[in-house]
């Protein structure tokens, strides 16, 4: 199958449709990589799972940045109401695997090789985390992002969940106007909206621009 002819959201839609006639409440592990990003996710996912918000994302600098982030996801879990529970759990801060990974590549444009190999790592520890808290799903907000490569994010969450034996649940969150929404929402719950992805090489193009 063509991986790049696949739509992500219609893909979800039926997991959806069958967990709803199946009346079943399953757990996911959702890697967010910001509050912004997650606050649309949160809204239409806890309709149908026990949420687990997993905050893992060692790119981000400076660590001032990573826990103002932080916080404000703690805080958007707090002040959302949803249809089943919304849990946090913090992964660790671990900026030198991030540098490790990048190496040889910091000159790389944004949404390149570098990036790609971002996404695994986050997703790696995801996946790893959802595993050995036998979550039933694990997924990432990433693809709410217009500047995100839907395709790839889930080629990289269908392989390493496959590496650890946890389902990762395929998306598409910009679908639906998704990305639109969280907008909306980051306004009405008066969320901290960074302009820039995270890294410091995100942060250097966002300031060359």
């Amino acid at each position: 199958m063509d991986t790049q002819k696949i739509n992500y959201q219609k893909e979800l839609d039926k997991i959806l449709i069958k967990l709803g006639q199946e009346q079943r409440v399953p757990t996911l592990l959702i890697h967010s990589c910001c509050a912004p990003c997650s606050s649309y996710v949160l809204e239409y996912l806890s309709e149908y799972f026990e949420i687990t918000v997993f905050y893992y994302n060692p790119n981000i600098y400076p660590e001032s940045e990573y826990t103002k982030r932080i916080v404000e996801q703690q805080k958007l879990i707090q002040d959302m109401d949803f249809k089943h529970p919304v849990s946090f759990m913090a992964g660790e801060y671990e900026k030198e695997k991030f540098y490790a990974m990048s190496e040889g590549m910091e000159h790389l444009k944004e949404g390149g090789a570098r990036c790609m190999k971002c996404y695994e790592l986050r997703l790696s520890e995801a996946a790893k985390q959802a595993a050995a808290g036998g979550f039933d799903y694990f997924t990432t907000t990433l693809s709410i992002s217009p500047m995100k490569n839907a395709q790839k994010l889930n080629e990289i969450g269908v392989r390493v969940g496959k590496e650890h034996g946890v389902e990762y649940l395929v998306s598409d969150f910009k679908k639906k106007n998704g990305y639109k929404r969280s907008v909306e929402l980051s306004k009405e719950y008066g969320l901290y909206r960074q302009d820039y992805c995270g890294c410091i090489f995100s942060r250097q193009s966002s300031a060359m621009r």
